[in-house]
């Protein structure tokens, strides 16, 4: 018997070493790598983060499921990047008032140091629940936009005209600002029109969430993908693969540098950074 529990014992301490040592692990294996480019400051400038307001992981016309919502790190890396610019930074989405954060995506394991920093803000809180809805949005004003993402997003973002309605007029606008988006958030932009009438992101280089990736993790029943919609949109979609793409990572800036896209969750942070530097670089 006491060989039992000293047996148990020494198991239990092993899976408390891993579940430490866990998060670690992880970001080794590529999670949310740290962003090590050029820093730049911006103050004066504003920029808007918009969001997904759907909050349930479910197959298309179906209402019960896991929670869902916006992924913590694709909303909390552009919005403490932004912020420590010296930027303004207002928060979006697509119905106003709460912003959902998936629950998941602030467990223990995956939790990154800008998701902890959120925990303890009231003030980003507090532009977290009293977002602006997308359609009252003066989009003029900003100077940069980025579209978060996560699950909730393949529900609402496309499927919102008053989005894509935004997104021309951002391009469009005196400020010329730059646009982007992070895995699921490219679905913002497949929607939106040129003055012709054709799809503003055709012919231009971009990326997001992979089929690939989607299909690893088992997710598959959410009604749009973002590399099948960008595709059918006719940008000129690319992405980098890992043994899981969960671990990949890749950003996109189009050739005439008014679009920054992010493949995944791992790519937000740089993402924000490389939309400041093209704001920047312009003098």
């Amino acid at each position: 018997m006491k060989k039992l529990l000293i047996g148990l014992g020494v198991m239990l301490g092993l899976l408390v070493v891993v579940a430490t040592a866990l998060p670690t692990i992880l970001h080794a294996a590529g999670l949310h790598p740290e962003y090590e480019g050029s820093q730049v400051e911006l103050r004066g400038k504003r920029a808007l983060i918009i969001t997904t307001s759907h909050t349930v992981l479910a197959a298309p016309g179906e209402t019960e499921g896991p929670e869902t919502g916006v992924m913590a790190s694709e909303f909390t890396h552009p919005y403490y990047s932004f912020l420590d610019a010296g930027m303004a930074v207002d928060m979006a989405s697509i119905q106003g008032g709460q912003i959902p954060i998936d629950p998941q995506t602030l467990s223990y394991v995956i939790r990154t140091p800008e998701d902890k920093r959120y925990l303890n803000d009231s003030v980003a809180q507090t532009k977290a629940r009293n977002s602006l809805a997308i359609a009252d949005v003066d989009i003029s004003q900003y100077d940069i936009v980025f579209i978060s993402g996560g699950w909730g997003a393949a529900y609402d973002l496309a499927q919102t005209p008053a989005m894509a309605e935004k997104v021309s007029e951002a391009f469009y606008g005196e400020r010329a600002a730059v646009i982007g988006g992070v895995c699921h958030g490219v679905l913002g932009l497949v929607n939106a029109r040129d003055k012709e009438g054709n799809t503003l992101i055709s012919g231009r280089r971009m990326t997001g969430v992979s089929d690939k990736q989607i299909k690893e993790l088992g997710i598959e029943m959410t009604p749009l993908h973002p590399e099948t919609e960008l595709r059918r949109a006719g940008a000129l979609y690319e992405s980098q693969t890992a043994f899981r793409d969960l671990f990949a990572t890749h950003v996109v800036v189009d050739d005439e540098q008014r679009f920054v896209t992010g493949q995944n969750q791992n790519s937000g942070l740089e993402t924000a950074h490389r939309m400041m530097q093209v704001i920047a670089d312009r003098g």
